[in-house]
């Protein structure tokens, strides 16, 4: 049973439907995942499942103690990640998940980083149109202009649009079509992009 899966972004390509269409899709280097854990109810309180992204170049060294008992017996993992799931039954620890679990025309949520920006001013972060071009305003293009009241309420306001920290934000991107999977590259297209830069990590989940 398809809990989810973890990937990484490998970039944005077009496909062409057999309509003559061309369609932009992001291309998913997903999993294989191995489970390293099944939670049931009884003991855990929830049923879910624990994967943990395959991956060859791992270095022992930033292995801890603990992350190594826990995985004693399994392939090298990185990334674990935690999916909730109704029947935990069908499936135990040492299964592997691949992009077979998942068909041309299912919908996914895909959830990620979004590129950081840095600290940016109100015109990037917020997109503000500045302050007048004229009337000897030399130095305030880009300023957010006023940001509180010298009398009621007397303080600047939780929310205010400010500048600030942009970006680097969990985001997920919801109901993206599945337009193409390759089990033996483990690859996956789907339709429209997703969070994050090329080689950012992504968790892949069944819509609804």
């Amino acid at each position: 049973m398809f809990a989810g899966i973890v990937g990484r972004k490998i970039g944005m390509t077009q496909l062409f439907q057999e309509s003559g269409e061309a369609v932009a899709v992001t291309a998913i280097q997903a999993g294989p995942v191995v489970v390293t854990q099944v939670k049931t109810r009884d003991r855990d309180g929830y049923d879910a499942v624990q994967v943990g992204l395959v991956e060859s170049k791992v270095k022992q060294s930033r292995i801890t103690s603990a992350e190594k008992g826990h995985l004693k017996g399994l392939e090298t993992v990185r990334h674990l990640r935690e999916f909730r799931t109704d029947d935990t039954s069908s499936i135990k620890r040492g299964d592997k998940l691949d992009v077979g679990c998942l068909a041309v025309g299912d919908l996914v949520n895909v959830t990620g980083f979004s590129k950081g920006r840095g600290f940016a001013g109100v015109v990037k972060r917020h997109h503000f149109s500045g302050g007048p071009k004229t009337h000897g305003q030399s130095d305030r293009h880009r300023a957010p202009g006023s940001i509180g009241a010298a009398t009621f309420p007397g303080r600047v306001l939780k929310g205010k649009k400010m500048a600030g920290h942009m970006g680097d934000r969990k985001i997920t991107a919801p109901n993206l079509e599945v337009l193409q999977t390759d089990v033996e590259r483990n690859l996956l297209l789907v339709k429209g992009a997703v969070p994050g830069a090329n080689g950012g990590l992504l968790i892949i989940e069944k819509a609804g």
